[in-house]
């Protein structure tokens, strides 16, 4: 019986989806778009064959820009409510990492950092199998940098890291929907739900 797969990211600035068959990539799209992703994902989607219609969906669940993930857990909800297909998600980092492993294989770790917000990066380590080796973790640059396992760093935030550190090698990216099967069945079958990776700004009530 065949199976379909439609991957939805808008985690960061880029806006992707792409639908699978089998395991294989039959149709992708893929812009950098910064802002407007509500615009843009829904004509991505229907860009697609039979306008994106999988027996399975599953979204890039963060962390990254807060509203870019609302977006795309939303629009990946909505659907397969009328397509009656499961919804889940996987992280963002972990794609990240598997793009990086697969373009450019290394025997060694490799750590992931990604822009956040208020000046630090989200970052986590992984080993050469792409599987997380510690915590994800939001941090000012300097710490970020001093979490570093190996020589190499992915990400939005790799130039500015390398930058600060002559023994670092920059690989800098975006996650894209085309690669989200590069993850283990585990790793994108995770609860539909946002990943932020630190705390909101606004405090409750016992917080103030």
């Amino acid at each position: 019986m065949d199976c379909r797969i439609l991957a939805i990211d808008t985690a960061t600035a880029a806006c992707s989806a792409a639908l699978f068959e089998n395991g294989e990539a039959i149709a992708c799209e893929y812009q950098e778009i910064g802002r407007g992703h509500a615009e843009k994902l829904i004509p991505l989607i229907a860009s697609l064959p039979d306008k994106g219609k999988a027996d399975q969906i599953i979204v890039n669940g963060g962390p990254g820009s807060f509203t870019g993930i609302r977006i795309g857990l939303s629009v990946g909800k909505a659907l397969g409510l009328a397509w009656r297909a499961p919804v889940y998600s996987y992280q963002c980092l972990d794609l990240v990492a598997a793009q990086a492993l697969a373009a450019h294989h290394h025997d060694d770790f490799i750590m992931v950092a990604m822009l956040g917000g208020h000046g630090e990066y989200f970052v986590q380590n992984f080993d050469s199998k792409g599987t997380a080796v510690d915590a994800l973790l939001s941090l000012p640059p300097t710490e970020a940098l001093a979490r570093a396992k190996g020589v190499h760093v992915a990400g939005t935030a790799a130039e500015a890291l390398a930058e600060q550190s002559e023994g670092l090698s920059a690989l800098p990216m975006l996650p894209d929907a085309a690669n989200a099967l590069l993850l283990s069945a585990p790793a994108r079958s995770l609860a539909a739900r946002a990943i932020y990776g630190r705390r909101p700004d606004a405090k409750t009530m016992q917080e103030t």
